[in-house]
């Protein structure tokens, strides 16, 4: 196809919004440029031409091929649903329903980012997200004081983490109830700043260290069973 006709293949970050998520989706699923690129029948100078130069503007059959390899839809691609929230599809054929163990359920918390933090407040209980990390089997995040988030501190709360897949109608979530309780101890609030693996995206002084100490952990997966090759919308 004449679209694909490139420079030969040249390392280099990926740039655009359509490139850092086709090159976010590959590593997500462990394929590399080339495997990507044979899977969906295209030059790898072409996919690296797409990820690396943010004016590329590939025809629908190319991102239809690209969605597929990548198990995944060309909205998601595109950044069509970038304001959606997910899983708006139908249940995918022959779900199947699991409850995860409670180390699987530590390695899906460990990969760390974004999770939703419920807290008490005088009116009703308010779910806000918050950037986490997880260190020493502990959820911990930073706030602010007057913060919705620093209404956790010295109360049960619960904190839930999840994946959607919405090409697939497949997915999982985390739950974890504890006790939030502030870090005091300055020289532990600089090990956890040292350890952790996010910064809060709000920006601003968010300088008050907050960890959930975990008494219950439960999770459950939804995937469909093998042999089942069904698309959802």
């Amino acid at each position: 196809m004449a679209e694909q006709e490139s420079a030969p293949v040249t390392e280099g970050p990926p740039a655009g919004d359509l490139g850092r998520r086709l090159a976010a989706r590959r590593a997500e699923l462990g394929l590399s440029l080339r495997e990507t690129a044979a899977r969906a029948g295209m030059a790898p100078s072409y996919l690296a031409h797409l990820e690396r130069h943010p004016g590329a503007a590939p025809g629908q059959g190319t991102l239809h091929s690209l969605a597929g390899v990548l198990q995944t839809t060309v909205s998601a691609l595109t950044g069509g649903d970038a304001d959606l929230p997910p899983g708006p599809g139908r249940a995918g054929h022959a779900p199947e329903f699991t409850e995860l163990t409670r180390t699987e359920c530590g390695d899906l918390l460990a990969t760390h980012g974004v999770g939703r933090l419920a807290v008490p407040t005088a009116q009703a209980p308010v779910i806000v997200p918050v950037n986490y990390s997880v260190v020493d089997g502990m959820i911990v995040f930073r706030t602010a004081r007057g913060a919705t988030p620093y209404l956790a501190v010295g109360c049960p709360v619960a904190f839930e983490v999840d994946r959607i897949d919405d090409a697939f109608s497949e997915g999982w979530s985390v739950l974890v109830r504890g006790h939030a309780r502030m870090v005091t101890d300055l020289g532990e609030a600089q090990r956890l700043a040292g350890r952790a693996h996010s910064t809060p995206w709000a920006g601003g002084r968010r300088d008050v260290w907050v960890r959930i100490q975990p008494y219950a952990v439960t999770g459950r997966r939804i995937t469909r069973r093998a042999g089942t090759d069904e698309h959802t919308g």
